[in-house]
């Protein structure tokens, strides 16, 4: 029977790639020793070197990647794991069937959590035998740089449970929040994927190009994004001039139910953005490269002002 108050001591991530690495990361960085699994050798064989690379980027020390252990095998990689986080692609039945193995393999006082950006934790967690101890932690790219974790419990999550996962994101320097409802996408990315279809949408229809919608964003409302939030906003000019703004607005807004046209367009002609070399714009490799080193010291920077520290030194 699964313990609520058992202290968390052991965690297994599944997944070696862009965010399961960066997840161990975080957790070996707090101390914590972390088995890590993927059935992908390349990515197996890549991760003491990505979170070196990281660590060394941060000033911090090497060492820690020594908490992390690679594991070939599932079984291997959640047993005595009390904290078990998937971080694999984003295809609902691979999911769930992941998860079935996680079950029949792990301890029955484990904690189970899928790191899925957009899929309801109910559909990936409804087979389980036991619903009770499974939960949602939404992390963002790059984990050891971006704090929030979303966590979201489902109708049969133990209260307990949630509250403990998320004393363990915060005491691991994230900052957890409770997502009160399953529901796709959860809070983060209904708010980003709003702003991105509106975005297309203005391209989509002639109103100006992709490098102009970038520009607008990072150049006015962006810039405040980090300390006043949509809400805070609005109580900052008034729900008033809110409401009255709306009345306006709103009825011209884009409302297609799924995918725009220019997206599936792009997609459909190879055109998948940085990892093609063309997207809604062109990317040369210096660009790229050049635009990954300013978001990482942006992102360092803003990590410094929140925490009063520097987290590369």
């Amino acid at each position: 029977m699964t313990e609520p108050d058992r202290p968390f001591r052991n965690i297994a991530v599944i997944g070696a790639g862009l965010m399961g690495h960066g997840i161990a990361q975080v957790f070996a960085t707090a101390g914590f020793p972390v088995a890590v699994h993927d059935t992908q050798p390349a990515a197996l064989a890549a991760l003491h070197g990505r979170i070196r690379d990281n660590l060394r980027a941060l000033g911090q020390n090497e060492v820690i990647a020594e908490r992390v252990r690679a594991c070939a095998d599932l079984t291997e990689t959640v047993r005595g794991a009390d904290f078990i986080v998937e971080a694999v692609q984003e295809d609902l039945a691979v999911k769930q069937d992941l998860f079935a193995r996680i079950e029949a393999a792990a301890s029955q006082d484990a904690v189970l959590a899928s790191n899925t950006s957009v899929i309801p934790i109910t559909q990936i967690m409804s087979a389980l035998r036991r619903r009770q101890r499974a939960l949602g932690t939404h992390w963002w790219n790059p984990p050891f740089l971006v704090p929030l974790v979303e966590v979201i419990g489902t109708e049969w999550t133990d209260a307990t449970i949630l509250a403990r996962v998320i004393d363990l994101h915060r005491a691991v320097g994230q900052s957890p929040v409770h997502v009160r409802r399953d529901l796709p996408g959860f809070i983060g990315n209904r708010l980003q994927h709003a702003l991105w279809r509106e975005a297309i949408a203005l391209v989509q229809d002639g109103v100006c190009d992709a490098a102009t919608v970038d520009a607008v964003v990072k150049a006015s409302f962006g810039r405040r994004l980090a300390v006043l939030g949509p809400l805070e906003n609005s109580d900052l000019v008034g729900t008033d001039l809110t409401l009255a703004a709306h009345r306006v607005l709103l009825p011209h807004l884009d409302r297609t139910p799924g995918p725009l046209r220019l997206l599936e367009e792009l997609v459909a002609a190879g055109r998948l953005g940085m990892k093609s070399g063309q997207g809604f714009r062109a990317w040369t490799d210096a660009e790229q490269a050049a635009l990954r080193a300013r978001l990482i010291d942006h992102l360092l920077d803003m990590r410094r002002r929140e925490t009063g520290t520097d987290p590369a030194g």
